[in-house]
């Protein structure tokens, strides 16, 4: 106990869970230490947290097993996760950036987002999601003036079988010409390159915005480090993030891809796929512009792309699919 540790007042309490119904032997050779943790995991209630309990650790005491992990390194890992978490704040997710930098988001994604015939794909969530964007109307900008080159964004939200959604949540955020988020500004005091708008009774939804620019994840904390140390650049292909929520459909969460970046392909986070990479039309035309509600009037970018949802009861099918496939042959069973 630390000096500025409170002294308790009370005597400390179990969890109220008795010692197991089994024997155990002391675990005085490697092996029987993984083999104590999995028969207490069969104690675990829930057949699902069981399954991911009993998975997990025989493969994380197979790795420590396989590279005859050192105690400095083990230190140095959960130093590392601690530093992590420090880095955390309400605005910031550092254990998110982790999981991106690590692909695991990217897989995560991929196997509950299994490709559906005429769905758009998904993509990564990204750190820099927040639940204050404003809520915008058709037309209106996401963005404040100054925060980059115009930008108009359009489409329609439709059914995979070509039924236009209407009144479809759509929410969308991206970082402003010097290739920042709004919460990576030090004086955030309100939130700008995002907003919430709704599609129309044809599906329709259009806002205006700024072009997004190629970026690198934040350098400054320890994923940033752990990158340079492991040799990879830290650069995000310019992309547009958009999430979209309506009743009976799976809730899609993507993002749009300008072509000709020269990060596409090696994306720091994994997160593009070939069917999200788009083209930006120029429209030399100051009418048009002003139009469109951009102040200057002036050139500007289009971005005209239809966003397919897939109902909800077909992705939950294939994702069911999906998991019994990689279970087989994985050779696990999935818990009914």
């Amino acid at each position: 106990m630390t000096e500025s540790a409170p002294v308790p007042n009370e005597k400390a309490v179990p969890n109220g869970n008795p010692p197991p119904p089994f024997y155990l032997p002391f675990p005085d050779r490697p092996e029987l230490i993984t083999e104590n943790l999995l028969k207490l995991v069969e104690l675990t209630p829930d057949p699902r947290h069981k399954f991911l309990a009993r998975t997990l650790i025989t493969h994380l005491h197979q790795f420590v097993n396989e590279t005859s992990l050192t105690t400095e390194e083990w230190m140095t890992a959960i130093q590392f996760l601690t530093r992590v978490g420090q880095t955390c704040t309400p605005l910031r997710q550092e254990f998110v950036l982790l999981s991106d930098t690590l692909g695991v988001s990217a897989l995560v994604d991929a196997i509950n987002n299994p490709p559906i015939s005429g769905g758009t794909e998904s993509s990564v969530l990204g750190p820099f999601f927040t639940e204050d964007a404003p809520d915008v109307e058709n037309g209106e900008s996401i963005a404040s003036e100054g925060k980059g080159e115009y930008m108009y964004v359009e489409g329609r939200v439709l059914s995979t079988d070509g039924t236009p959604v209407s009144g479809a949540t759509v929410e969308t955020w991206e970082t402003d010409a010097l290739g920042y988020y709004d919460t990576q500004y030090e004086h955030r005091d309100k939130p700008d390159c995002r907003g919430r708008l709704r599609t129309d009774k044809d599906g329709k939804y259009g806002y205006r915005a700024v072009v997004p620019v190629a970026y690198p994840i934040p350098g400054d904390g320890p994923v940033g480090a752990m990158v340079v140390k492991l040799g990879r650049h830290n650069m995000r292909p310019n992309h547009l993030h958009m999430m979209i929520e309506a009743p009976g459909f799976n809730k899609l969460t993507t993002a749009l891809y300008p072509e000709g970046d020269q990060w596409l392909s090696s994306d720091a986070v994994f997160g593009v796929k070939k069917s999200l990479v788009v083209s930006l039309r120029d429209v030399y035309d100051d009418a048009e512009s002003r139009k469109r509600g951009f102040p200057k009037g002036g050139s500007f970018k289009l971005l005209q792309h239809d966003i397919i949802l897939v109902p909800e009861a077909d992705s939950k099918a294939a994702r069911a699919q999906y998991a019994r496939e990689r279970a087989e042959k994985a050779g696990l069973k999935l818990p009914e």
